[in-house]
């Protein structure tokens, strides 16, 4: 982890409302899928950063992108930012997903995004297919007219399901239900997204005795652990509380879904 500066050398809207860019930054080095940063406001009156999933990853160049979706000021500023400026940013943060090879290896793996926890599972996707394991990813969003984001670049390596809330474009309806109609077969699950879906993705899981790792999203004051603002239920005991909490910043935000209530 790393206090400092990245210059951003890429900007893009991706969809209505969904925004991205490429940060040039040694933080890099050290990512993973599935982790984090927080970036930085230049407005005094909002001092807290802001967390973001990474998207992309790449270590050779020592860049990162992220992608999300304006929510407040300071999404919104950051979808203002031009190619050349610069942002302080803390990261990477929290932890990851596991790709070990002993735990990958000859598995069936299947991604699971919904709206805009989609752009965390894409540098999982191409982690996953470098070391030989070409996932099936299926992608729910609202429609195809509010954008399929990132659904061109998940098909240049992975398997890729479509499900729309309303039909427009693949399966009519959840990321679950896409797994259903396509009857796909998982050894393991990775998934990220809204609360609701995450659920249904642990129940699912249990019930087919598949193994599932799960992203959350909480809100965040400081992203590294101190101010226990982001906690979850689990079935462990924090060494920190002495409580069956976890901090979503730190332990997670991927967790294995049989440890958290959620």
């Amino acid at each position: 982890m790393i206090s400092t500066k990245a210059k951003v050398t890429d900007t893009r809207k991706l969809a209505e409302g969904i925004f991205g860019l490429t940060l040039s930054t040694k933080a890099a080095i050290e990512a993973k899928s599935g982790q984090f940063i927080m970036v930085n406001t230049k407005s005094e009156a909002h001092l807290l950063g802001r967390p973001i999933s990474i998207c992309d990853i790449d270590k050779e160049n020592e860049s990162l992108s992220i992608v999300w979706r304006n929510v407040g000021y300071g999404t919104k500023e950051l979808s203002t930012l031009k190619e050349g400026e610069e942002v302080d940013i803390i990261g990477p943060l929290g932890n990851g997903f596991p790709t070990d090879e002993e735990l990958i290896k000859g598995k069936s793996i299947t991604l699971l995004g919904g709206g805009i926890g989609a752009p965390p599972l894409y540098a999982l996707a191409k982690e996953l297919s470098s070391k030989g394991v070409k996932p099936v990813v299926i992608l729910g969003y609202r429609s195809e007219s509010a954008g399929l984001f990132l659904k061109d670049e998940f098909e240049r390596t992975a398997d890729v399901i479509i499900a729309t809330d309303d039909g427009s474009a693949g399966v009519k309806g959840t990321v679950i239900d896409a797994l259903k109609e396509h009857d796909v077969k998982s050894d393991i699950i990775m998934a990220c997204g809204p609360m609701p879906m995450l659920k249904g993705i642990k129940n699912y899981a249990q019930e087919k005795g598949i193994d599932a790792y799960i992203s959350l999203e909480e809100r965040m004051a400081c992203g590294v652990g101190a101010c226990l603002g982001c906690v979850v239920k689990t079935t462990h005991k924090d060494h920190h509380s002495q409580v069956n909490n976890a901090r979503i910043c730190t332990e997670g935000p991927v967790f294995e879904a049989k440890e958290v209530e959620i």
